[in-house]
């Protein structure tokens, strides 16, 4: 059975999985498209309403990561549950909520969550139900600064490296990567050193900040040639992905 994806914005992702819906690190209210919905790049109590089970992921308390409305989701679906970074101090008390730290596994039953420590804040995600595997890296990166000091650059390398080791050899079904502009000539490195260790059938770059100019610099960066037919150039919000 395949599945499908949907680009809520920055980090923000949507996973159905037969009648499970992931939500990742979800923040943008905005409609991004006349009407409501996941079709317009919104979770909204219809959106919710389509599926029996909602599993809701946020990797750490920034602010493009993290929204408190999410926990306002947890009276208007009878099951509904909660997979928040240790960091989040707010919380839902009208459902489960598991607080995530680095380097755990968490059996929640039909599905199980392993986490990584994050070379920012908070944690990645790393979700296996029914027969597939996703990985959400929240801001997992090789955040190498133009002007930084150089030790701290090198740090960046080794400990993003060290958290690649622990997926090398996986494969996942659908990779939610960052590739962050900012740090320009640097922004496709995380990328590809995931792709080096782990793989994956389908990969969706993220923390973009709205700035599809990335997806160009993929399709022309030489070391992307062995996984850019399987990145998923994504247009704009609440755009759909089907996947085998």
């Amino acid at each position: 059975m395949g599945f499908s994806v949907w680009y809520l914005g920055h980090s923000g992702f949507a996973a159905a999985l037969g009648s499970h819906l992931l939500i990742f690190d979800y923040y943008d209210t905005r409609p991004a498209a006349p009407g409501r919905g996941l079709e317009s790049g919104v979770v909204d109590k219809e959106a919710l309403a389509a599926f029996d089970t909602v599993t809701v992921f946020s990797s750490h308390a920034h602010h493009d990561h993290f929204n408190p409305v999410i926990l306002s989701w947890a009276g208007e679906h009878p099951n509904i549950r909660y997979v928040l970074s240790h960091d989040i101090r707010k919380t839902a008390s009208l459902a489960p909520v598991t607080k995530a730290c680095p380097d755990e596994t968490y059996d929640l039953g039909d599905m199980q969550v392993s986490t990584l420590p994050s070379t920012d804040e908070g944690v990645a995600f790393v979700v296996s139900i029914g027969g597939r595997r996703l990985y959400h890296a929240g801001d997992l990166n090789w955040w190498h600064w133009e002007g930084e000091p150089e030790e701290d650059n090198l740090a960046q390398e080794r400990d993003y490296k060290a958290q690649m080791e622990k997926l090398r050899g996986l494969v996942f079904d659908a990779a939610f990567v960052p590739v962050d502009p900012r740090l320009e000539k640097q922004a496709l490195w995380g990328l590809r050193a995931f792709m080096e260790a782990a793989d994956a059938r389908a990969v969706f770059p993220m923390h973009f900040w709205e700035d599809y100019s990335v997806f160009d610099r993929l399709e022309k960066d030489p070391a992307a040639a062995h996984f850019r037919d399987r990145v998923k150039r994504i247009a704009h919000r609440g755009e759909r992905f089907d996947l085998a």
